[in-house]
């Protein structure tokens, strides 16, 4: 009796082991998209951090120039700048844009790029503002992420005033 028996499940393995297949392949798919969303959004904001990295090279300026005196050398891409350090001590200290890097030097000698290597300086202008009472500086910088494929560019602007020139 057992012999004649035919075993009726046979089709029910075929048809559990393609909806496992299909099941696992629809999971598979939205986990890849899902960390290639994530892998895109971390490069973003990785840009963008990059991008705002142009704010700490226009502080940076701003805090030397706040303390200057004097300028020595303006032109529209350079500066050069009288202050003076903790100890009242002349120094001079220079901004440059040479190439894609915004230089910083004191006294002749070179202290850092302000910029980070993946980020470009595309624009670097300084003007001088001459008033009745006082004597101040305009800074434009424009920065890129080398990282950028959309190739985007940000402009950072201030005007400052030097501290050693009110004039009462």
């Amino acid at each position: 009796m057992i012999k004649g028996k035919k075993n009726i499940n046979n089709g029910y393995a075929l048809m559990e082991t393609l909806f496992y297949i299909a099941l696992f392949s629809i999971l598979s798919i939205l986990i890849i998209n899902s960390m290639i969303v994530m892998m895109g959004s971390f490069k973003e904001t990785a840009i963008q951090a990059e991008l705002r990295q142009g704010a700490d090279i226009l502080k940076k300026m701003t805090q030397e120039i706040r303390s200057a005196h004097r300028i020595d050398e303006i032109s529209t891409n350079a500066l050069k700048i009288g202050t003076l350090d903790e100890d009242n001590n002349e120094r001079d200290v220079d901004f440059l844009l040479s190439g894609t890097d915004v230089r910083f030097l004191e006294s002749d000698d070179f202290i850092a790029n302000l910029n980070s290597q993946n980020l470009e300086v595309t624009n670097l202008s300084f003007t001088e503002i001459n008033t009745t009472n006082s004597v101040a500086i305009k800074i434009s910088v424009s920065v890129r992420s080398k990282r950028d494929k959309q190739n985007r560019v940000v402009d950072f602007y201030d005007t400052v005033v030097l501290r050693g020139s009110y004039w009462y």
